[in-house]
C-alpha cells in the first residue's frame, strides 16, 4: 500500500502542474511532449545508475513467449524481461498519447466533468482484464471499498445532465478505452516480467510517446517557448514516478483493488491540492466523495 500510496501523490502533481500551466495559457500539447522528455531523461538516469543484470536461462524470447504467456505464474527470464519491457512500452506509448488526444477532443466536443470522468473510470479496463485473464478477485469487503472509490469519482465530476450524440460520445469512448489500455500495459509489463526492469520498460513508453507528441507538436507548428520546457521538464518526473511506483504496488497488490484506489485516491487528492493551491472551495458533494474515498481505502485493506 505505501508504493500505491506515493503513486497517487506522483499522480495528483501532475493535474496539479497541468493546472498551473493553464492558468498561464501554456501550449499544452509543448508541454505534454516535453513532459515525455523529461520522464525519458528520468527513466534513462535510474537505468544508468541501477541497470539490470541481463542473464538468460538460454531461451531466446521467442522461444519463451508461448510458455510465459500460457501460463499463470512464469516470468521472462533475464535479457527477455528487456525485450518483453521494450515490446509492450513502444505501443503503451502510443495509448497514452492517444488518451491525451481523446480528453482534449472530449473537453472540445463535450464537457469538462464527462472528460474527467471517462478518463478516471477507464480503469475498469485494467481492472476488468486482470480478472478475467488471472482471475485476480477481490474480496466481498474489497468489492465493496472498490464500488465505493468508483461512486466518488462520479460524484465529483458530476457528469449529468449532458446530452450525448454521437460527436460526443466517440472520443469518450476512445478516451475511456485508450486510457485504460495505457494503464493495463503496467500491469501486462509487471506480471510477465522479473522485478527490477522497471526503467527499461518506462524509458520504451516515454520514448516511444515523446517521438509521436513531438512530431504532432512539430507537425502542428503550435509555438511554444522556454515556460513550455520547463515546466514540461518538471511534470516528467511525477509523471515517470507515478508509473514507476503503480508497478511496484502492482506487484503486491491485486489490479483490481490497485487500479480503483490509484484513480480514486489521485481524484481525493487533486480536490484537497485545489483547496491549498487554489482556493478552491469543497461543495458538499466533493466532500462526500473525499470522505467515501479515504473509508474505501480502509476497506480494501481489511
Amino acid at each position: 500500500m505505501f508504493y500505491l500510496i506515493l503513486a497517487i501523490l506522483c499522480s495528483s502533481s501532475i493535474a496539479i502542474i497541468f493546472r498551473f500551466s493553464e492558468t498561464r495559457k501554456m501550449n499544452r500539447l509543448g508541454v505534454t511532449s516535453f513532459n515525455y522528455l523529461g520522464a525519458v531523461i528520468v527513466s534513462a538516469l535510474l537505468l544508468s545508475f541501477n541497470p539490470p543484470a541481463p542473464v538468460n536461462r538460454g531461451e531466446s524470447f521467442f522461444e519463451e513467449l508461448p510458455s510465459v504467456l500460457a501460463s499463470n505464474h512464469l516470468v521472462f527470464e533475464g535479457i527477455n524481461s528487456i525485450y518483453w519491457g521494450v515490446l509492450v512500452g513502444i505501443p503503451a506509448g502510443l495509448f497514452f498519447f492517444l488518451a491525451f488526444v481523446f480528453y482534449q477532443k472530449s473537453i472540445h466536443h463535450g464537457s469538462i466533468s464527462l472528460a474527467g470522468a471517462f478518463s478516471k473510470l477507464g480503469i475498469l479496463v485494467p481492472m476488468t482484464m486482470a480478472i478475467i485473464l488471472w482471475g485476480e478477485y477481490p474480496s466481498a469487503v474489497q468489492w465493496t471499498g472498490i464500488i465505493l472509490a468508483l461512486l466518488a469519482i462520479i460524484i465529483i465530476y458530476k457528469p449529468f445532465g449532458v446530452t450525448l450524440d454521437k460527436e460526443k460520445l466517440l472520443p469518450l469512448a476512445f478516451l475511456f478505452v485508450f486510457g485504460g489500455i495505457a494503464e493495463f500495459s503496467n500491469k501486462v509489463f509487471q506480471h510477465y516480467s522479473i522485478s527490477g526492469y522497471r526503467s527499461v520498460f518506462l524509458l520504451s513508453v516515454f520514448s516511444s510517446a515523446f517521438v509521436i507528441s513531438s512530431t504532432v507538436l512539430i507537425i502542428s507548428r503550435k509555438r511554444f517557448g522556454r515556460r513550455e520546457v520547463l515546466t514540461g521538464l518538471i511534470l516528467g518526473i511525477p509523471n515517470l514516478f507515478s508509473s514507476f511506483f503503480l508497478i511496484m504496488a502492482l506487484e503486491s497488490i491485486k489490479s483490481s483493488v490497485a487500479f480503483p484506489l490509484y484513480s480514486a485516491g489521485s481524484v481525493a487528492l487533486i480536490t484537497i491540492w485545489g483547496v491549498l493551491f487554489f482556493s478552491e472551495r469543497l461543495e458538499r458533494s466533493e466532500v462526500l466523495a473525499v470522505s467515501l474515498i479515504l473509508f474505501s481505502l480502509v476497506l480494501v485493506n481489511l
